[in-house]
């Protein structure tokens, strides 16, 4: 049989895109790196997509009749490659199955890229259950199908095909699309049908991930014109605009007095955007108001919040403070008490009716996630999906207009996707979207059931910056993964933490590399000890607590020198090895009930001691020659030094603060103003205070770097960094075309 590449170029799978002509994989727009051979074998899998292709099949494919190779060896290889490639997995996949002794079958819906596919709000259309226009498709049932539990009660469609040239290809790209078109569900939620059609709305790649972690959910709102939303410019979040026709994104003009808007929600006319002006790592923030039609801002009178959202009749803001719920009438500025809850109150959303008000509740301590909702009258408070996801991670959920669906997102396996609740249910949601982005922040049109959200890829590189070319230049390849950086004092051996969060071990030059934690435990960073033999570590379980743990070098038994029911945070070790240094979590990952202080933890007898003059203090740095202690104000605005010796505390930098690592010989400390104009590296002399600029946002090639974060510093005292090269885009799909 021919090959149907050869008269089909392109198709697409989910937000991927492959040319089979030019052997090109693409997602969501931007070009996935795949070797020959494998790109060969997806061929292979795409065109008899929902069929089991045999390992003998790709064999002769592929390889040929007269190659001598170890077939079994390479064709896992390249299986292998192809589920990196597309970020799939053989326990749950999503694109390529594994049917054990008989081979493989790509299970995602395919569709051919042509001029009728290339229509949509931004010419292009990711998940589909739509072919060619001119091809109408006969779907027979297979006997492989009809021997596979999982899809044997799938609905067959059946029509004439009057393509000759695609049809043979369009028949199996169908196949797919109906038999396994739900294969990746999660059991409970299967159903037959199509999967939605999900379009992509912006090609920015602008659109502002939020971050859970520290208390930023992504909000956005809809006037049904455009929806507003927080965006990446010059390395800092500001307020767009997003035409839902056209997916054009404009930088929506505010007054000097909101220089740093977070949105809170859009008055029920559409008229007002509520915003808290985000000057500082502080949760509780000023509230103000701001016409969609440009103008000056309002402030609310008397009010700081972390969150707020307008009542249903347009007159009164319900607003969030620390775990309490107020109502504040904006004729008079006066606040009444609504509710108390157990925690944080975030993405405030009331029912089409007003009767119900939903939200996301944080956890400051064991920083969990979930829905709640309550009565029109702040009371019968209670949560909704409790037991769904241990532990807990619902949040952001919206109302259809007509309230008839209740949308929210939900992080499983570290990627968030869109389930959805019919009416005032709270039982079995059904799922939205299945990857292989991160989907959230859905926002609904206010008419009809359409919903609009991020469909979020973060694309990051680790770079170190290079002082001859005054510019970022990439770091050693076996740190490629790394998220947070430190050498040993004596400079034979690094640790990092990755992405996932894991803790590593290895020498300077990458060799005797080391698991040092396992999966389970979410590391924030580590910190050798002076004599290089141990690793204290920030780290926690999930669903609990940040805690200090102690691990050796050569890996081994991890030890908690401190139990508390409430967080800990950034050991640092003294000269001695005999102490550690530690602080309390800022603002922005979780504000706790109780004073946040620094406190000096005694490793032989475990007493703990205040530092003395530190209340308001986090972040500690031990010297490593033990003469200071480096910290942070809890709105980041000062770095401050304490003298062990006499004792006393001097402002050492006036700016914003984040990170800060001493460099080797205790001369300097570095630190990234992560919230100025061009988010600089600052080395500071501690012994005059001087500031020297050692790098900004425009040192970095290419021009595409969003934002970044200062990870450490190399042997020789230089910065390394991971940049961000790529955000998300809003992408948009109707519930009733499920």
């Amino acid at each position: 049989m021919p090959s149907h590449s050869d008269t089909v170029s392109k198709v697409s799978f989910g937000v991927f895109e492959a040319d089979l002509q030019t052997g090109e994989l693409w997602k969501a727009g931007r070009r996935v790196k795949l070797q020959s051979q494998p790109f060969r074998v997806l061929t292979c899998l795409i065109e008899r997509a929902g069929e089991v292709v045999s390992r003998d099949e790709l064999q002769q494919q592929v390889w040929g009749p007269d190659t001598v190779v170890d077939f079994d060896h390479s064709i896992g290889t390249a299986v292998n490659k192809i589920r990196d490639a597309l970020g799939d997995t053989a326990d749950n996949p999503r694109f390529v199955e594994t049917l054990a002794k008989r081979g493989y079958r790509f299970i995602a819906p395919v569709a051919i890229r042509t001029a009728a596919l290339e229509t949509g709000i931004s010419g292009e259309r990711y998940v589909s259950d739509t072919i060619d226009a001119q091809a109408v498709l006969v779907v027979p049932r297979t006997a492989d199908a009809e021997s596979t539990s999982t899809h044997q009660d799938l609905p067959v469609q059946a029509a004439t095909v009057t393509s000759p040239k695609l049809g043979v290809w369009v028949v199996a790209a169908c196949l797919g699309a109906v038999l396994v078109g739900i294969g990746g569900f999660y059991a409970g939620s299967r159903r037959p049908g199509p999967l939605p059609r999900i379009e992509r709305l912006t090609r920015t790649d602008w659109i502002a991930p939020g971050t859970p972690a520290t208390e930023s959910l992504p909000a956005s709102a809809t006037d049904g014109l455009r929806i507003f939303i927080p965006v990446i410019s010059g390395g800092r979040s500001v307020l767009a605009q997003v035409d839902v026709r056209t997916g054009e994104v404009q930088k929506l003009p505010l007054p000097s007095e909101i220089s740093s808007p977070t949105l809170g929600d859009l008055s029920p006319d559409g008229s007002t955007l509520l915003l808290r002006n985000h000057l500082s790592p502080e949760s509780e923030q000023p509230l103000w108001t701001f016409s969609t039609g440009g103008g000056t801002a309002l402030r609310l009178a008397n009010v700081i919040a972390h969150d707020a959202t307008w009542m249903p009749d347009g007159k009164r803001v319900l607003y969030a403070a620390g775990n309490r719920l107020f109502i504040s009438r904006l004729e008079d500025g006066t606040s009444t008490p609504f509710a108390t809850l157990p925690g944080r109150a975030f993405w405030l959303r009331w029912s089409p009716d007003g009767n119900i008000l939903r939200f996301t509740l944080m956890d400051p301590v064991d920083h969990t996630l979930g829905l709640w909702e309550t009565s029109r009258d702040g009371r019968s408070l209670r949560p909704i999906l409790s037991s769904w996801t241990k532990p807990s991670s619902e949040c952001c959920g919206i109302w259809t207009g007509d309230g008839k669906y209740f949308v929210f997102q939900s992080d499983r396996g570290g990627s968030s996707d869109l389930w959805r609740l019919d009416g005032k249910k709270i039982v079995n949601p059904v799922r939205v979207t299945n990857g292989p982005l991160s989907f959230a922040g859905p926002v609904t049109s206010r008419i009809g059931h359409r919903i609009y959200f991020q469909g979020v890829e973060t694309q990051s590189l680790l770079q170190r910056y290079d002082e001859g070319r005054r510019e970022f230049v990439s770091a050693p390849g076996f740190l490629s993964d790394a998220n947070r950086i430190e050498y040993s004092r004596d400079r034979q051996w690094v640790t990092w933490t990755d992405l996932q969060g894991r803790q590593w071990r290895a020498k300077s030059d990458g060799t005797e590399l080391i698991q040092l934690t396992p999966d389970s435990l979410q590391v924030f960073h580590a910190h050798w000890s002076p004599d290089g033999k141990k690793l204290a570590l920030m780290a926690r379980e999930p669903g609990k607590a940040w805690q200090i743990y102690t691990v050796a070098a050569d890996g081994g038994t991890l030890e908690q020198p401190l139990h508390e029911n409430r967080n800990a945070a950034d050991p640092s070790w003294s000269d001695d090895g005999q102490s550690i240094v530690f602080g309390r979590i800022p603002d922005i990952m979780g504000k706790e009930d109780g004073p946040r202080a620094l406190q000096i933890l005694d490793l032989r007898t475990h007493k703990q001691t205040q530092l003395p003059g530190s209340e308001g203090l986090f972040s500690p740095r031990w010297s490593p020659d033990g003469r200071y202690i480096a910290a942070i104000s809890l709105d980041q605005r000062k770095l401050l030094l304490f003298d062990v010796a006499t004792r006393s505390w001097r402002t050492l930098a006036d700016t914003t603060v984040a990170d800060p690592v001493w460099a080797s010989d205790s001369k300097a400390i570095f630190f990234h103003a992560s919230s100025a104009d061009m988010q600089p590296i600052y080395r500071a002399s501690i012994s005059d205070g001087q500031l020297e600029q050692i790098a900004n946002l425009s040192d970095f090639s290419g021009g595409d770097t969003e934002d970044y974060f200062f990870c450490g510093l190399t042997i020789d005292n230089i910065p390394i960094v991971r940049s961000r090269t790529g955000t998300g885009d809003l992408y948009t799909v109707d519930l009733d075309s499920q």
